[in-house]
């Protein structure tokens, strides 16, 4: 009788334990600038992927959490990276900046240099990494909507996608390529050629279609890790 109730308290550990593995969230954490700080709003692009993950049944698997604060670069992630997601113990982790490391060159004169962004960069993915955590990248998306390549930083905001397209292939990372959708949307939708209104409300921060192409894009990625 002893052996019999030993025997049915393993069995239900067992069972236990492996319902509550199954029920175990994924906990996404969205690092970046102002355009993540303002993803967590209503209608901003985070909150969007929640609901898409409703939409798919899915909710119950993930857990999103946003990490942006306004006017970081990718030095202002690695250094707060251990404070902000790794103590909040990711799953996941999606880096979405560069905008700032182009815009700031002009505006302010506090970019990043390619090959400080490189090296910073490569730096908070084996930081990352180390603590186990799934890693996905995301090309910075637009500083200008024109379509005719007028933009004045097109050509910086370029080289840096590629950088991190580059990135993602050497560390066989995820990508989701905001600056091909960003640009491949304008081209179809924004025949008048204007800076800005199309999927941005500036040129740079997401209006409500841009949040939403945001979120389909990183949704394809997010829903099959």
């Amino acid at each position: 009788m002893k052996l019999f109730l030993s025997l049915s308290g393993v069995a239900m550990i067992v069972i236990l334990g492996a319902f509550m593995s199954i029920q175990k969230k994924q906990r996404v954490i969205f690092f970046g600038d102002s355009i993540t700080q303002a993803g967590v709003q209503p209608g901003g692009y985070i909150t969007r992927i929640g609901q898409l993950a409703t939409q798919a049944g899915s909710a119950a698997a993930f857990d999103f959490v946003g990490a942006g604060i306004g006017g970081n670069k990718i030095y202002d992630l690695y250094l707060r990276a251990d404070d902000d997601v790794l103590a909040k113990s990711p799953d996941v982790v999606v880096i979405y900046v560069g905008v700032n490391d182009v815009w700031h060159k002009r505006s302010s004169g506090t970019g990043t240099d390619a090959d400080k962004f490189v090296r910073f960069y490569e730096a908070l993915i084996k930081k990352l990494q180390v603590k186990g955590a799934k890693i996905v990248l995301c090309t910075p998306a637009v500083i200008g909507e024109r379509t005719d390549s007028s933009n004045e930083q097109d050509g910086d905001l370029n080289l840096y996608s590629q950088m991190i397209r580059d990135l993602a292939s050497r560390n066989s990372l995820p990508l989701v390529d905001l600056r091909k959708a960003f640009l491949e949307y304008n081209k179809q939708n924004n025949t008048g050629n204007k800076e800005s209104g199309i999927l941005t409300t500036d040129r740079v921060h997401l209006n409500d279609k841009g949040n939403q192409l945001v979120a389909d894009e990183m949704w394809k990625v997010l829903k099959g890790i």
